[in-house]
């Protein structure tokens, strides 16, 4: 029985509605959705519904569970990564059986935080052999929870231990975003500024808040280059921006086309 049908049965055991057992928890389209088998709830919710039914978790997801061999070590993997004891993390997933469908995908996340808190202990250690041999095993990793950031942090490891040149990826996201404060404080020649020390200078968020320092100083043509740039990702604010643009510079054909655009 699956699990949508084990809960059905439960409430008319219990002669409950769906109204009663969803109280101001979850709504009834949800819980139809779950017994009927187009939803699964998460656990929380099947706690809640649980409880409400007198029924254990398990009860619900007996017939559902998933056999590994590997529960144990995800507990214990989960456990220290929590409180931050990456050698019982090492120790841990040391004992990890794969493959796994059931935990492959976590396995690699916390065998890449693993290796790279290695990788920058033995750089601290000047143990540099070890470094790139740990951050060579931690390229190899797979999962979908790998997130770019991640890979931005083995780079830079790999760069203090390599010989070769390394090719970093642009870290621009703190310097738009006191770009942006910048601009909202007025403060426009620090917006500017900051603005140009930024590596990736095609990106559409780059284009519109130049375009905005561009404005906001009156200079309209070179704000319409940058407008024109940011306005297939920002079509509401540059349309507007544009009309006013080319109105300051006397273009009235083109005021006119952005004008009807934002109709």
């Amino acid at each position: 029985m699956q699990l949508g049908e084990k809960l059905r049965q439960a409430r008319l055991e219990a002669g409950l509605s769906q109204r009663q057992l969803c109280g101001d928890v979850i709504t009834r389209n949800m819980l139809s959705q779950i017994e009927n088998g187009s939803a699964r709830p998460s656990m929380d919710t099947l706690s809640y519904l649980a409880g409400q039914l007198g029924k254990t978790v398990s009860y619900f997801l007996e017939e559902q569970a998933v056999t590994s061999p590997n529960l144990e070590v995800m507990a214990r993997s989960r456990a220290a990564y929590a409180q931050g004891d990456y050698e019982a993390l090492k120790a841990s997933l040391s004992g990890y059986q794969g493959p796994d469908e059931a935990f492959d995908q976590e396995y690699g996340l916390l065998q890449t935080l693993s290796l790279l808190t290695q990788a920058e202990q033995a750089i601290r250690d000047r143990r540099t052999a070890f470094a790139r041999e740990l951050l060579e095993q931690c390229k190899g990793q797979k999962s979908c929870y790998l997130l770019p950031e991640l890979e931005q942090r083995r780079l830079l490891l790999w760069a203090q231990v390599s010989s070769e040149p390394v090719v970093l990826p642009p870290d621009d996201l703190p310097l738009l975003i006191r770009a942006e404060q910048a601009w909202k404080a007025r403060d426009i020649q620090r917006c500017i500024a900051l603005l140009e020390v930024c590596e990736d200078q095609t990106l559409p968020h780059w284009q519109l808040l130049r375009a905005e320092a561009a404005y906001a100083m009156q200079d309209y043509r070179c704000a319409a280059r940058f407008f024109h740039g940011a306005e297939q990702e920002y079509p509401d604010i540059c349309y507007s921006r544009l009309e006013q643009c080319y109105r300051a510079m006397e273009n009235y054909k083109m005021a006119y086309e952005y004008a009807c655009r934002q109709r």
